[in-house]
């Protein structure tokens, strides 16, 4: 296998040589390396420096880079597992040119999780985490960490796929990217919550072809009870961009009090907040001390999470104005125009021209066409 040289933070690895001639170069190598996600390891390396868990699983290593990076720039023991016998050589090559204390397994994840267990486990597979995550649950002690690369499916695009692997039904809405992260974390909780244990999510966002989940894993049927509370529905206009979120674990028949028309049910769901408050505010004081190719992407995107409201869903202005046949005015005037009328108003780290308010329809128009 060729290999050539990279670095990303303070930790040097080798990885395949891909065909940067192919549309999806990463696809052209016998082991998989996506350089472009390299903010979510980044994002993976800064949390565990702030959660210091007592150990660390990359349950599907590739070449190593997540649990190396870890290993090297959190200082805390890993497994690195490929089942793929052809990622081996080239993980043990990293491990012992990096010389680190790391373990290295091939076995197939959830064999391994169902015999052993993390303080940390991550989750990154090629496609959908779905098949995993039981397994992910039962070997983890604290923390549980998960990507997910399918978006199609969980945004709605792929309607039936959608379905099939995470029991909801997506919508591909103005706000697609948080119906996929929210659908994701909801299935999440219904495979926790069987074994009597609650999530708190720590620090879950969406960007470009991903979406990650950082949650804290609690125990107990007290915590179990406190999360499928926080399962239920957005209910969305087919016609307009009325929605509402409705708690609980069956939606509600209801109309558009705008359009008359039937609300669609989306989910079941996590309603609520994303992030933890102490936790961002650990990370945002981690960051300066960290050497992070994302550094300012990363400091951009914890700003936005720490003032973003946890409203479940989000409004693109740009479109409302669009169809006002207006020009949409600046983010920070629709945001005050909102504020002065009495409304809860932020950015959301999900579109650039997103805002989540608990305004009215007709105060968000009002907000964007003056």
């Amino acid at each position: 296998m060729d290999t050539i040289e990279a670095t990303e933070g303070k930790t040097t690895f080798f990885v395949p040589v891909q065909d940067c001639r192919e549309q999806f170069p990463p696809g052209t190598a016998p082991v998989f390396f996506n350089r472009r996600m390299e903010l979510n390891r980044d994002a993976t390396v800064l949390l565990l420096s702030v959660l210091r868990p007592s150990d660390y699983i990359d349950a599907m290593g590739a070449t190593g880079v997540r649990g190396l990076r870890v290993a090297n720039e959190v200082g805390i023991p890993v497994t690195i597992n490929d089942r793929d016998p052809a990622a081996l050589p080239l993980i043990r090559e990293n491990v012992v040119r990096s010389g680190l204390p790391v373990t290295v397994t091939c076995r197939d994840a959830s064999s391994l999780l169902f015999d052993q267990s993390f303080d940390a486990v991550d989750i990154d597979p090629f496609g959908t985490p779905a098949p995993f995550i039981d397994a992910g649950i039962r070997g983890c002690r604290r923390f549980l960490l998960v990507t997910a690369t399918d978006t199609a499916p969980l945004c709605g695009a792929h309607f039936k796929a959608g379905v099939r692997r995470y029991f909801a039904r997506p919508a591909n809405t103005g706000y697609h990217a948080e119906v996929g992260l929210r659908i994701l974390l909801g299935f999440v909780v219904r495979e926790t919550v069987k074994y009597d244990r609650g999530i708190e999510p720590l620090f879950c966002f969406a960007r470009e072809h991903f979406v990650r989940l950082n949650l804290r894993i609690t125990r107990g049927a007290k915590h179990a009870d406190q999360t499928i509370d926080r399962i239920g529905f957005i209910l969305q206009c087919p016609s307009c961009a009325f929605r509402k979120e409705q708690a609980g674990l069956f939606p509600d028949s209801d109309t558009c009090p705008y359009c008359g028309k039937p609300l669609l049910p989306i989910g079941p769901l996590y309603l609520g907040k994303l992030y933890d408050d102490d936790t961002i505010t650990g990370m945002q004081d981690q960051l300066a001390g960290l050497t992070l190719g994302s550094y300012k992407d990363l400091s951009k995107l914890l700003c936005v999470c720490r003032e973003e409201l946890p409203f479940s869903s989000h409004y693109d202005y740009h479109k409302l104005a669009r169809s006002l046949v207006v020009s949409p005015p600046p983010s920070d005037a629709v945001l005050s125009r909102l504020k002065a009328a009495g409304y809860a108003a932020s950015r959301t780290h999900f579109s650039g021209t997103g805002i989540k308010t608990d305004a009215p329809l007709p105060v968000i128009f009002a907000a964007i066409g003056n």
